[in-house]
């Protein structure tokens, strides 16, 4: 009885690590698809930002704003907003099912839109989905975080 015991606690141990492996690919995987979203934002790529976004896309703004694929595509190539950096202080993500992702994170963001410049801090929400074995970035919200208020005296 005491080696089936141990048999099992072995055996559950097992596929824990194992879980624990797949998580962790599934993050490098999800992490090397937002740097080249990312990268490609910056280069404002019109072939590689179609490659990463799904044809599905709803890109949610901090302005409030809301574009589809195309309109966003058309937004970051036509040099109307320009990205220079986007640095993540967080991220993080999720998995409420196996072809979904769910990104947290915070990010600062240095751009410029409509000739004017823009450096902010996002908190934000993207939805990435495995499309035909690919992660594409199927949703995003971002969020304007204002730093707290100081103390009164």
């Amino acid at each position: 009885m005491k080696c089936l015991s141990s048999l099992i606690i072995l055996l559950a141990l097992a596929c824990s690590l194992r879980a624990v492996a797949a998580d962790a690919q599934l993050v490098a995987a999800l992490r090397a698809a937002d740097d080249e979203r990312v990268a490609a934002f910056i280069a404002a790529d019109r072939a590689r930002l179609n490659a990463i976004f799904s044809d599905d896309l709803r890109y949610g703004h901090a302005t409030g704003a809301v574009d589809n694929k195309a309109g966003y595509i058309n937004l970051l190539t036509s040099g109307q907003t320009q990205y220079f950096s986007l640095h993540y202080t967080e991220r993080n993500f999720t998995f409420p099912s196996p072809q979904i992702a769910l990104m947290t994170g915070r990010v600062e963001a240095k751009a410029r839109s409509a000739g004017k410049p823009i450096q902010s801090v996002l908190g934000v929400l993207a939805v990435w989905r495995e499309e035909k074995g690919k992660w594409r970035l199927l949703a995003w919200q971002g969020c304007f975080v204002t730093p707290p208020a100081a103390p009164a005296k």
